[in-house]
């Protein structure tokens, strides 16, 4: 006979409560890095490329982790695998906070980036303990604190940086990560665990993948300075297409794969990810170049912005972003979902095309930015959409993750690509890129987008009657 499973325990307010300020902490701490980043490259004297190395890694160990924290979080309990997976984020975050070089800050970075994996394991948590009406209030709730820890730590990391120092910049918000991980320990009841899945979690796909990953940023990273060394820069690239082949060969065989590339087949699915990957290309470069182009000496032809005044700055494009997911759900709604992603593409083009002719004034640059935050948004939500009501429930997960990879893909490629543009535009001997550099980075980002509206037009229109 079967056991039965006793129904898990309801939760009160306090501990939505505890995982909303945990979702706040995250959040800011995710944050610190992109409005001080040009001032991390001067104190730990970085190129560019570097700096957008710095800048990603992140976000390429939070799309490995994701996957296999959900999976654990179903099989042995959300609360069980959120809290030590936020021990790592608060063992990162000190990393961060003490390292006294890059290789050291890179380390804290990809042990922080296992935070990524902190919301879907909250949303399994909250679901578990509360009825459908109420986990949706409570996981509107945490997501809302996510995005409002991100524009608190877009603000706050400029003045921390500067009047105490990039120490502490990481420091107090793991701090307050610490705090309110003890805090989801104690007012938190541990969820039973789900279903064992027989077929385990695809641990060589996930390490092929990272191998993919890592190799195909030292290429873009290393590429400008390794070019009169074609025999380095072939090996990379065979080391390369090595971990492409064997990650592709084993996800066609493992039983349970991280990314089913079966899935790719599906007209909707690959053609989302090509629009996701298309389109967080052209908005990572913007996100990469506008505050390294704010910290330009006025000397130049920037504008000698502090962290401070760049946090200020990039704020716009932040509340731009946090509106553009309702926006984009309800335009998807209403007018269908080929609709908001052409909509979203024309804005974004438009704002990069704009940002490559005219960017001598700051409002020029923040106005730009924003509307390619919220451009973004629009796509990203739409295509999400999209995907999720394409497929069979039952395949939901899998969609959606293969646009979740594809997502970070673009934006690294996009984010060292300027980064690269940059490293290549600095004269020997000077730390100041050449104007040109910037302008063909928007141009660039501008001109692979609009290829974009190519498969954005074959997409079905996705109105809900």
């Amino acid at each position: 006979m079967t056991a039965t499973l006793a129904p898990p325990v309801r939760i009160g307010k306090a501990a939505v409560w505890a995982l909303g300020l945990l979702a706040l902490a995250t959040g800011a701490l995710e944050s610190v890095v992109t409005p001080t980043l040009p001032l991390l490259q001067r104190e730990l004297d970085m190129s560019p490329a570097e700096g957008a190395l710095l800048s990603i890694v992140l976000l390429i160990t939070g799309a490995l982790i994701t996957p296999v924290a959900g999976k654990l979080g179903d099989r042995y309990g959300g609360k069980r695998v959120l809290i030590r997976l936020m021990a790592v984020v608060s063992a990162g975050g000190l990393v961060s906070a003490l390292a006294p070089n890059l290789p050291v800050l890179l380390l804290g970075q990809v042990l922080q980036g296992a935070m990524v994996g902190a919301l879907p394991l909250s949303f399994i948590v909250v679901r578990k303990h509360l009825p459908a009406g109420d986990s949706k209030v409570a996981i509107g709730t945490v997501s809302g604190l996510f995005v409002g820890g991100g524009m608190a730590g877009t603000l706050s990391a400029g003045p921390v940086a500067e009047g105490l120092s990039r120490h502490w910049m990481f420091a107090l918000p793991t701090l307050a990560v610490i705090g309110a991980t003890l805090l989801v320990n104690t007012l938190m009841p541990q969820d039973p665990p789900g279903r064992s899945d027989d077929a385990g979690v695809d641990w060589p796909g996930l390490g092929l993948m990272s191998g993919t990953l890592v190799t195909l940023m030292l290429v873009l990273a290393l590429a400008p300075d390794i070019a009169s060394q074609p025999l380095v820069l072939g090996a990379l690239i065979a080391v390369l297409a090595a971990f492409v082949t064997g990650w592709v060969a084993v996800e066609r065989r493992a039983a349970s794969p991280m990314v089913d590339l079966r899935m790719l087949a599906r007209p909707a699915v690959w053609k989302s990810c090509v629009l996701t990957f298309v389109i967080c290309v052209g908005t990572s470069v913007p996100v990469y170049l506008v505050p390294q182009l704010f910290a330009v000496s006025e000397d130049a032809y920037g504008f000698g912005a502090s962290a401070t005044e760049i946090g200020f700055f990039l704020l716009p494009g932040a509340v731009a972003a946090s509106l553009a997911g309702p926006i984009g759900g309800i335009g998807a709604r209403r007018f269908g979902s080929r609709a908001v992603v052409t909509a979203g593409i024309v804005i974004m083009v438009a704002a990069l095309l704009a940002l490559a002719a005219v960017h001598t004034e700051v409002w020029h640059l923040v106005i730009g930015k924003m509307m390619i935050a919220l451009a973004n948004g629009l796509c990203v939500t739409a295509m999400v959409t999209s995907t999720a009501t394409s497929v069979d429930q039952g395949d939901t997960g899998i969609a959606t993750s293969l646009v979740l990879v594809t997502r970070v893909i673009g934006f690294a490629v996009g984010v060292q690509v300027s980064g690269a543009l940059l490293t290549a535009a600095t004269p020997s001997g000077s730390d100041v890129p050449a104007e040109s550099a910037f302008v063909t980075g928007f141009l660039i980002a501008g001109a692979v987008t609009a290829l974009s509206l190519l498969v954005a037009r074959t997409m079905s229109k996705g109105v809900k009657e």
